[in-house]
């Protein structure tokens, strides 16, 4: 019978016939083997940060969708896009089969429930790019939310760790991750996992860096709401600025919180002229420096 190889053993002696200390070893070494597999995707990974970043300035949503641990995957990436490049939460929607747990109960029959995926495609629009996750690419939630994204006229990146799957072929963006076999057969929370959450990683950091939310390598446009972020925040003014973290904290001050209004306002801007300076520049902070 045919599997998936993500449903297969990947070779060597069992990870119960072994020692803890060999067991570990097998382990990362999965798990490197896996990571290996993510460069072959660079082109579709490219593709699909470059469309994310489309969305968000023509004022679509990226849309999150899929079960199981990949829904788990996608819940981190896209949780942290708000704090970590100041993109809106109301641009950012995620679904998981059966709703996002808040206990250890993850009930696994909802990746085979297609109405669950119904009520996804209310919330979807023509401007709109889906991202859905599916290790085996076969989820029929995820594939049900695929194939209605396409139909309601929205792009859809699909993320896969298996070739030739039925969710690559209805994507119009198609990630192919294929990975070897796991430790653990058809346990895709260790290298599909890990995959899944790299390239969700690289496709929205790559956004970011699109939409010119980086600069230098910093978060220009984190959002600040604790202490360890205000510190954070004033440091990259005062770095880039080349300021002191007093005037830093001033420049953030007058700017409500944003660094990249707040690094022009450190360099002799009115806070009117940095916003103006930051829009007309769609975003990037660097060719309003120079």
């Amino acid at each position: 019978m045919y599997l998936p190889t993500t449903e297969t053993v990947l070779s060597g002696a069992p990870l119960d016939a072994v020692s803890s200390d060999d067991a570990v070893c097998a382990m990362l070494v999965g798990q490197h083997a896996a990571l290996d597999a993510i460069t072959a995707a660079t082109p579709a990974l490219i593709s699909g940060a470059q469309a994310m970043a489309a969305t968000i300035r023509s004022g679509g949503s990226l849309v999150y969708a899929a079960a199981g641990s990949s829904g788990l995957m996608a819940l981190a990436d896209a949780s942290e896009l708000a704090g970590t490049f100041g993109i809106s939460p109301d641009a950012v929607k995620i679904f998981m089969a059966g709703g996002v747990p808040v206990d250890a109960k993850m009930p696994g029959d909802v990746e085979d429930d297609v109405d669950l995926a119904v009520d996804v495609l209310r919330y979807i629009t023509p401007r709109d790019i889906v991202i859905v996750l599916s290790a085996s690419g076969s989820t029929p939630y995820a594939l049900a939310v695929a194939k209605g994204a396409k139909a309601a006229g929205a792009n859809v990146i699909g993320v896969a760790n298996n070739r030739g799957a039925a969710l690559l072929s209805i994507a119009d963006i198609a990630v192919c991750i294929e990975t070897p076999a796991e430790v653990i057969a058809g346990s895709t929370r260790l290298g599909a996992g890990t995959t899944q959450k790299v390239a969700l990683n690289i496709m929205s950091t790559l956004m970011g860096v699109d939409l010119g939310h980086v600069y230098r390598g910093m978060m220009v446009n984190v959002v600040a709401d604790n202490a360890k972020l205000v510190e954070r925040a004033a440091g990259i003014v005062s770095e880039i600025a080349d300021v002191s973290v007093a005037i830093a904290k001033d420049a953030l001050q007058q700017t409500n919180g944003n660094p990249k209004t707040a690094i022009l306002v450190a360099k002799g801007a009115t806070a009117a002229q940095a916003v103006a300076a930051i829009a007309a520049h769609d975003g990037h902070l660097g060719p309003c420096l120079k």
